[in-house]
């Protein structure tokens, strides 16, 4: 993101004209703007011909353009009464193999308690894999069985970030019903294979909420990026998410970055990149292994993984109204997972 402004100077305008239309000092700006231009283009006391003079990024004319943080530069996540519809576009990549799932989700903000926000999730659409709605009976199966989990009742904290799942406890009341559902359309061995390998999860919360803490949806909506950004509107973070199927997630070391102005359609811009940063070889994420299986007092980092992060919320600072998170790592080859989420418009 640009640190500065550009500002187009005018006929007849000064230094001092223009220092007084971003209600800055005239030194403030000499001094920024010589700070950010080639030397051929310095100011030394007053104008001699400039075209354009850089300001901060702050200084605008129309102030409602201007974010508005907490202290400490600070996002304050605010979702009360929030309700999104959204279409969530999920990609597996592994090597040359790709997958593509699509479907669309409400988001529903319930309550606040205890610093942490309630939401309510539900599955509103069909599932489409690589562009077709799921037809195989493997595919089937696990969309009519997953219809157990929704609505689903999730804890986020003052950051925007997952916390955990609040109504495990009714899935096995739902099981019963969805069972029947589906031996309604389907019947055979296979089918009892499926129902009684679901049923398994369903009775072992630990596991389910395990399940469902890894789903890629949840975890790109609810990163956690209401943070506070400091003078420069930055933060690093050492985050993690479940790009592999491990019991100890890997983690990135993460630069995120606001623009203290939203853009043209009022959005506020949030910019996410890292990288890798685990002491877990690419031989220990293969075999899945929780922890380095080197013991060294100065372990040399695995960086071999990429983190990408773009979000742009309203200027409430409820839910994003779109988003874009993609996360890699190399195992004996690159997977890579994507999360593109964009907020359904109703009109």
């Amino acid at each position: 993101m640009e640190k500065f402004n550009k500002h187009i100077v005018q006929k007849n305008e000064t230094l001092k004209s223009i220092a007084s239309l971003y209600n800055l000092s005239t030194d403030v700006v000499k001094g920024f703007h010589n700070n950010c231009c080639d030397v051929k283009d310095m100011i030394l006391i007053d104008l001699t011909g400039q075209k354009e003079i850089f300001v901060p990024r702050t200084a605008v004319i129309d102030k409602s353009r201007l974010v508005e943080f907490g202290r400490g530069n600070s996002l304050v996540f605010q979702p009360q009464k929030a309700f999104s519809r959204y279409g969530v576009t999920i990609t597996i990549e592994s090597g040359d193999r790709k997958n593509e799932l699509k479907y669309e989700t409400s988001v529903r903000w319930l309550n606040t308690e205890n610093k942490l926000h309630f939401f309510e999730i539900d599955r509103t659409s069909n599932l489409y894999l690589n562009e077709e709605e799921v037809n195989e009976i493997a595919d089937l199966l696990a969309y009519k069985t997953s219809k157990v989990l929704y609505p689903l009742q999730v804890s986020v904290d003052e950051t925007g970030k997952f916390n955990d799942i609040e109504n495990l406890s009714v899935f096995k009341e739902r099981w019963a019903g969805v069972k029947e559902e589906v031996y309604k359309e389907f019947d055979g061995e296979t089918v009892d294979q499926y129902c009684e390998k679901i049923e398994k999860i369903i009775l072992q919360p630990a596991g389910i909420s395990l399940y469902l803490k890894n789903d890629y949806f949840l975890r790109s909506l609810f990163f956690g990026i209401y943070q506070s950004f400091g003078k420069d509107y930055q933060t690093e973070l050492t985050e993690t998410f479940p790009v592999v199927n491990n019991p100890v997630e890997p983690k990135y070391g993460i630069q995120l970055e606001i623009d203290p102005l939203k853009d043209e359609y009022g959005l506020i811009n949030i910019e996410g990149q890292g990288r890798l940063n685990d002491e877990r070889t690419v031989y220990d994420f293969i075999n899945r292994s929780p922890f380095s299986l080197i013991i060294d007092e100065d372990p040399t980092m695995n960086h071999q993984g990429t983190f990408r992060l773009m979000c742009y919320l309203n200027g409430e600072y409820s839910l994003p109204k779109s988003l874009y998170l993609e996360c890699s790592i190399m195992l004996e080859e690159e997977k890579k997972i994507s999360a593109s989420v964009s907020e359904i418009d109703e009109n």
